[in-house]
């Protein structure tokens, strides 16, 4: 496996220098957005809205890390609480089986947690009858209200691995403020991903019933949190891989 993932890095270290490549992948993103490529897709029945390379990433990233919190802003049908959960609880069933115990979930202290401001009821009755709903918190609110983000910070307190996904509102002032109160409680050597980079490079009409475009959008919180913020630098390494993704310079690495 070693010498594999060796060979994977190698390959990606190339295709990042492989201009073609990399247009054809923007040029999918870019022909398949109005379309609503990423509505097509389901995680355990719940409908997750995102393209199948970033939810393999994030399989990818949960399993490296083995959080016991992941915090989620922006919540939709829930499709991506579920994904998490389903590999929180995955994360337990390899442990109990390596150390030789009975699994209980109700025992695990693994939690995903999301935020929205405004939490439908039949996603919200959705969510909570799902198997996977006990590894599962919510609260409702604006995500850079200063209640909803004391709450979560209050939660946060005892876990020591987190992972922070930031998926709601796009426009650069909400997702830097995100960045300011969330991205501090990714844990060391763990991610602070934020999605919808690709707005920076979308054209400009793109998003005509929206308050965000680019110029103001979270590829533009990202560039600018990180001039202050040295314990964070992009991954490249993970989009490079992608080549179709949401999220480029989105993928933020915790050093310090």
């Amino acid at each position: 496996m070693t010498e594999f993932k060796a060979e994977i890095k190698q390959r990606v270290s190339e295709m990042m220098e492989n201009k073609p490549l990399n247009d054809a992948a923007l040029t999918f993103l870019q022909a398949s957005t109005g379309p609503k490529y990423s509505y097509n897709f389901h995680w355990m029945d719940r409908p997750i809205i995102q393209y199948p390379q970033d939810m393999v990433a994030m399989q990818e990233l949960i399993w490296e890390i083995k959080p016991d919190l992941i915090i989620e802003t922006g919540i939709a049908h829930g499709g991506s609480l579920i994904l998490s959960a389903s590999m929180l609880a995955m994360l337990d069933m390899c442990e109990a089986i390596e150390s030789g115990q009975t699994m209980d979930p109700s025992k695990s202290k693994r939690k995903v947690l999301g935020v929205d401001i405004d939490i439908r009821a039949h996603n919200k009755e959705a969510i909570e009858a799902h198997p996977m709903a006990s590894r599962i918190e919510m609260i409702q609110g604006s995500s850079i209200d200063a209640d909803i983000i004391a709450q979560v910070q209050d939660f946060a307190k005892g876990y020591e691995r987190v992972l922070v996904c930031l998926d709601s509102n796009h426009t650069h002032d909400h997702v830097r403020q995100e960045l300011e109160h969330y991205a501090p409680l990714t844990s060391v050597g763990s991610y602070c991903v934020v999605f919808d980079t690709l707005i920076e490079d979308m054209p400009a009409d793109e998003y005509p019933d929206r308050s965000w475009g680019p110029g103001d959008n979270p590829k533009t919180a990202v560039w600018d949190y990180l001039k202050t913020h040295p314990e964070f630098e992009i991954d490249k390494s993970i989009a490079g891989k992608l080549l179709v993704t949401v999220a480029h310079d989105g993928f933020l690495k915790r050093l310090s």
